[in-house]
């Protein structure tokens, strides 16, 4: 931990965003002794995990004036990590066996983790400080290192603008979608869909689908689909060029790698030569960060999907440590992420944490830049911290001077990804981690905050899901 021997301070700190980046930064920043502001433009907390049948009006998100939802969830959407390792620290992510209308599988439905963050904000009286329904439509930079923030109400009434000492950006990066660039794709005559608007597979049937993509999501929803579609065939660029596999399990499914052309007559040529005639195409490609709202005069930028420059995925070395970002690093635990990152925020915010000069954290920035550059990592990969995300938790954590991750969660999350690939079709429930759900739940006794009182199975039941 950096030491510092300046006086404690407490900040009036905007939060953008209540979904689980936004509610565990407001409880830190309080914590610390902050007045905190969190805004938010949907009705309720939760963020990505509030589910909605809408979609946008353009449902391959390319038309800059298309109405916009907020939410990617789709409805056959489970987690694809277990609650034990997804949960916040002091905040156990239990089942609530007795309760009829809580899903107590251990990856449960998109459901349960909103009635999970929607405890977590009434028991850390975080629900009382959002102003819902209220969009930023404006963050810049004012006299004196302060941040103006002007914002709107549903109705569109301008609220006054505001003046903060700090902004904490934790507006999510789950909803400007990104497309994969296809050569003939303008005169295509079939139908286009981002997986953003994707919710239900009946759309999809009796149809030959092409869905491009091979993360989680793009593995969902492809299951998903088959159950109705007529073919569906997955262009992965992670595969051989010459790939053309049928899945196992499935009449109707197909592995490919990526798309070479379309044609103007529906047809789809892929790299291994094959040609499918298709009705959509889906993308299940990703998103791009996107804060339409930031006025940084170029001190901050996203360069193919790279915010930066960022000290440590956080904060910008020229407008340190006044402005933040909670969440960007992904292929992660993100929820405890989330946690340091906000316990380090408020304590560089309170002086009770100090950073490095505006000169070293730049040459840290620089020299992490020329790493990616020299392993071959593309800009847009950054913030995929994927291989080292555990010591980069545990950094933050010896910054906050907090006890590092826990040695169970770690290793959960681990076997949890080998059994993803060794099990596709039923990781979600059959595991073989049992002494980890064990080693979890005793972990779990320290923390009392979820116990009975509050409708949570004691700490000591282990949900007969996991016995």
């Amino acid at each position: 931990m950096q030491p510092t021997h300046r006086q404690p301070a407490s900040r009036h700190v905007a939060v953008i965003g209540a979904g689980a980046a936004g509610l565990v930064a407001a409880r830190e920043l309080r914590r610390e002794g902050h007045k905190v502001v969190v805004f938010e433009r949907g009705d309720q907390v939760g963020g990505t995990w509030v589910y909605t049948p809408n979609v946008e009006s353009d449902p391959i998100g390319l038309d800059p004036n298309r109405t916009r939802v907020h939410s990617s969830m789709y409805q056959s959407l489970r987690t694809n990590l277990p609650r034990e390792a997804m949960g916040f620290r002091d905040y156990p992510f239990v089942a609530i066996e007795e309760d009829e209308e809580r899903d107590p599988r251990r990856y449960p439905g998109h459901r349960e983790v909103l009635m999970y963050l929607k405890d977590f904000a009434i028991e850390f009286g975080v629900s009382e400080i959002v102003r819902f329904e209220t969009e930023v439509v404006f963050v810049g930079l004012v006299e004196g290192g302060k941040w103006k923030v002007k914002s709107k109400s549903k109705r569109g009434e301008v609220v006054e603008d505001e003046i903060f000492d700090a902004v904490v950006v934790c507006n999510g990066h789950h909803t400007e979608p990104c497309v994969a660039q296809i050569p003939g794709i303008n005169t295509w005559k079939g139908n286009q869909i981002h997986s953003h608007n994707y919710r239900t597979p009946e759309p999809f049937r009796d149809q030959v689908v092409i869905l491009i993509g091979s993360a989680t999501s793009a593995l969902d929803i492809s299951r998903d689909i088959a159950g109705v579609a007529k073919e569906v065939h997955i262009a992965s660029r992670s595969v051989a060029d010459e790939t053309l596999e049928k899945q196992p399990g499935y009449n109707n499914m197909w592995l490919h790698s990526m798309i070479k052309s379309v044609q103007e007559d529906g047809s789809v040529v892929f790299r291994n030569g094959s040609v499918v005639l298709a009705d959509v195409i889906l993308h299940c490609t990703g998103y791009k960060f996107h804060f339409p709202f930031l006025e940084t005069n170029g001190m901050v930028t996203v360069d193919d999907n790279r915010v930066g420059p960022l000290y440590k995925h956080v904060f910008p070395p020229d407008l340190a440590p006044s402005l933040s970002f909670v969440g960007l690093p992904w292929k992660v635990a993100p929820f405890p992420m989330f946690e340091f990152q906000s316990k380090w925020i408020a304590g560089i915010l309170s002086n009770r944490i100090a950073l490095p000069s505006r000169e070293e954290m730049m040459e840290d920035v620089k020299a992490f830049y020329s790493l990616l550059e020299a392993s071959g990592i593309p800009k847009r990969y950054t913030h995929n911290i994927a291989d080292y995300q555990f010591g980069y938790d545990d950094w933050l954590a010896a910054e906050c001077g907090c006890p590092a991750f826990e040695e169970w969660r770690k290793q959960m999350y681990f076997v949890a990804i080998e059994n993803l690939f060794a099990r596709p079709e039923t990781y979600k429930d059959e595991w073989e981690d049992h002494h980890l759900v064990l080693q979890a739940h005793e972990d779990f006794r320290k923390y009392t905050l979820n116990g009975v009182e509050n409708g949570y199975v004691t700490s000591n039941d282990v949900p007969p899901s996991s016995r």
